[in-house]
Order: structure tokens, then sequence, then C-alpha cells
């Protein structure tokens, strides 16, 4: 089969994209609604795309053709933001905030997540997420006909659950992504965690 995207709307483009580009890591991003509370929302587009300086990027969309996603919002009013990466045991949770909720309605209260502080940092983190990274906006770029926001956020710290680091003979990071277990996102209701891990080594 060829899909000659020229011909399809947008709606049929993004339906084959992301049951085809799996698959994707699952940005977990709370960020300040500005007012004490606090934002939660997963996003796959994303991936890292920078070491110095260290950056990430996601990419959010809106929710109608008018009004701009919260955490789209929030993060350009308030530059700052934290990505959880969640494990396959997130699934219901992250699920739940994914929903649109009304206005004063809480993610936290919905999907019963517990806060704790990040050291150095102004945002807390999701309690028992293994991963939390701190980021500071870097830029946004609007792109497409909606448009897009692709968002760059530099990433100020990393909170790694101890358990999870392993030992490495050179003394680099590393990480038991075994036990990790990230949760991924697939197409359409479908999610997957990480099954085996192969391994390959690099050339020289």
């Amino acid at each position: 089969m060829l899909l000659d995207f020229k011909t399809l709307t947008p709606n049929q483009c993004y339906g084959a994209m992301v049951q085809t580009i799996v698959p994707r890591p699952i940005a977990w991003v709370l960020s300040d609604n500005g007012d004490g509370s606090f934002n939660v929302a997963p996003f796959s587009f994303f991936t890292g795309i920078c070491s110095d300086p260290p950056m990430l990027m996601l990419s959010i969309g809106k929710k109608d053709a008018s009004e701009e996603k919260d955490t789209r919002v929030n993060i350009r009013e308030r530059s700052n933001f934290v990505v959880h990466i969640p494990s396959t045991r997130h699934i219901d949770q992250v699920n739940t905030t994914s929903a649109t909720l009304a206005h004063g309605e809480s993610e936290i209260d919905a999907a019963n997540l517990e806060l704790i502080d990040i050291d150095g940092f102004e945002l807390p983190r999701i309690a028992g997420c293994d991963i939390a990274i701190a980021c500071r906006l870097y830029r946004i770029d609007e792109i497409g006909a909606v448009p897009q926001a692709v968002i760059y956020g530099e990433i100020d710290s990393m909170t790694v659950t101890d358990e999870l680091v392993m030992p490495h003979p050179k003394g680099r990071f590393q990480l038991d992504s075994k036990a990790l277990d990230p949760l991924s996102r697939l197409g359409g209701s479908n999610f997957g965690g990480l099954g085996d891990v192969l391994k390959a080594n690099r050339p020289k």
C-alpha cells in the first residue's frame, strides 16, 4: 500500500502517522496553571534533541481550531515545566490525565496523583514516577495550518529513582530500562511496554 500524503486530509495523515511511528515515548507533563494549581497531561510527539545545551522537544496542538491546550499556554506564559517518563504501571493514570476536563477540575485529583518537591526547582514532580525532567522554556516555534506548537525545553535537572541506576565500568550513567518498563504510545487506544531488551554492540 502506498499512502500519498498529498491526497489525504490532515486527520488521515495524523491517523497514518500515529499508527506507524511507533512506539512513541510519552512525556507526562506537569505545568503551572498560575493560580497555585498544576496541570498534568501526556504527549507522545516528544523526544530529546540536543545535549549542549541539554534539550528536549514537545509538539502540542490545540483543543480545537481556536482554543489552546492548557499545557501549551502554561509553558508559554510561565516557562517552567516537568516531563515525567511513566512506566506501564501508570497506564490508567496517564490515560485519565489525557481527558479534557471542565474549568476548575484537576487532573491531579482525577488521577489520584501525589506531588513532591524537586530540589532546586520551582515546580514539583509526580511522586511514584521514576524519572522527572525539570525544564525551562527555550523557544516555541509554531508550524502548520492549525498551528502546532513545537516547544523546546532546556533541561535544568533530572530526578531518577536510585534503584534504576546501574553501575557502569567507565562511570557513565546507565539506566535499568527493563526495571523502568516505560509506557509507550501506539496508535488508537493502544499502549505498549518495553518487552524484550535486545542488544547489539556498535561497530567500531
